[in-house]
């Protein structure tokens, strides 16, 4: 695995931290030196994945915050929180995340599920850390999108999937949302003359519980990762690679996408990975970025 640049003296806040993606995110760059926030839903499964990054990794500095980006008011808690700190956050790693549950389900907050989790969760996150984050000299918001986004559309029309819902449909919008939410906030960040990066990433195909509990949204009984080596799936540690070099990749630049490098952007090294055409209109994500801002009450401190 490649090697994760020195990141000692730097604050990392890695979202759905206590399993797949997220764990092995936060694991090495623990290793690398970062103080890494692990922000999860459940405080005792973070406690568990801390424990078990403690004890790879001896004087690894972690710490565990609740964090439910399904829930607005657990948004704000958790940034209130990271700000009340009042210490600079030089990484945010939008990770958390749902895959096509069994049917459509609201948040608390009235939205179906795989936007305001995977979408409108992230969004409203990302704009009340940015005061931390620009407090850092070089900070950066890498963002988890999927392979899913090509397929996407975002339906004005009907955004929360009240009529007509399909589950893979939704989880594609999501999806695409995430990838547009990215590259908008770069552009936003070059406008500004920010000092923050934002990239974006998709893990192909990985084996995680994404795929054994994201349709039961965890409950299942059985809900483990899939292990088994199967044709154009890879395990976590290579699946996560995408996230980690967009996160703190020394090459990486902004408003880039980065995934697996074979067949069908499923599995293999990481590589720029083209942006499909549905995320390719600034007005697309323009337009997006402000409906976000009215739903989630959250706004760039511009």
């Amino acid at each position: 695995m490649p090697q994760i640049p020195d990141q000692t003296g730097r604050r990392v806040v890695v979202t759905g931290a206590n399993s797949g993606a997220g764990k092995e995110t936060a694991t090495r760059l623990a290793a690398a030196g970062a103080s890494v926030v692990l922000a999860v839903r459940t405080i005792a499964k973070g406690e568990e994945a801390a424990a078990g990054i403690r004890a790879a990794h001896p004087g690894a500095d972690v710490e565990v915050r609740e964090l439910d980006v399904a829930d607005l008011a657990s948004v704000r808690r958790f940034a209130a929180g990271i700000l009340a700190d009042d210490r600079s956050l030089d990484v945010l790693v939008n990770n958390a995340g749902v895959m096509a549950p069994p049917k459509r389900f609201e948040t608390v907050d009235g939205f179906e599920l795989q936007l305001g989790t995977n979408f409108l969760g992230p969004f409203a996150l990302t704009n009340l850390l940015l005061p931390a984050l620009l407090r850092s000299p070089d900070a950066r918001v890498a963002t988890m999108s999927s392979i899913a986004a090509v397929g996407g559309r975002i339906r004005f029309d009907d955004l929360q999937w009240e009529h007509g819902f399909n589950t893979w449909r939704a989880y594609a919008q999501s999806k695409l949302a995430d990838l547009l939410f990215a590259l908008h906030l770069h552009r936003l960040s070059v406008e500004f003359d920010w000092p923050v990066m934002s990239t974006a990433a998709h893990p192909g195909f990985t084996r995680t519980n994404l795929q054994s509990s994201g349709r039961s949204l965890g409950k299942a009984k059985q809900a483990a990762p899939m292990k088994r080596a199967v044709p154009f799936t890879q395990a976590v540690e290579q699946g996560s690679e995408p996230l980690l070099y967009a996160a703190v990749g020394p090459a990486a630049v902004g408003g880039a996408y980065y995934g697996p490098s074979g067949a069908f952007g499923l599995t293999g090294p990481t590589t720029v990975a083209s942006i499909p055409r549905s995320a390719r209109s600034a007005d697309l994500a323009r337009s997006l970025w402000a409906v976000a801002e009215d739903l989630t009450g959250t706004r760039p401190p511009v």
